[in-house]
């Protein structure tokens, strides 16, 4: 039996938009500066889209449904334990891929992150 956490992770795997899966199609595989990226990941209460546990990265892509205050909430959260909150629309995805994926590398390989590692 597999905890709740672990359980409900992968039904968000299952379960990603579109526009999620776009994203992780061009995450995973360490394409990204040669850092390693994880889909639907449990931290503390919250799922993140996207994390890069090594750089302390969170990429979260906002459809046009979503609580701001909620977002505000759960980024003040992961700042306090670290982690950088990226936030991209969906819109933004659809036009340019291509300039998202420049921001995460950004993110990604700023002086704040460390060294991709081969646990990652």
């Amino acid at each position: 039996m597999h905890p709740p956490q672990i359980t409900r992770a992968r039904e968000l795997r299952n379960d990603m938009t579109k526009v999620e899966w776009f994203v992780w199609s061009r995450l995973r595989g360490r394409e990204v500066g040669g850092y390693k990226f994880r889909r639907q990941v449990p931290l503390g209460p919250y799922f993140v889209d996207f994390a890069c546990l090594a750089a302390r990265l969170v990429v979260e892509i906002d459809g046009e449904a979503h609580d701001q205050l909620r977002d505000d909430r759960r980024d003040a959260w992961l700042r306090a334990k670290g982690y950088r909150v990226l936030r991209i629309s969906a819109q933004e995805v659809d036009e340019s891929i291509d300039h998202v994926m420049d921001a995460i590398y950004d993110a990604v390989t700023s002086s704040n992150a460390n060294q991709p590692s081969a646990g990652g």
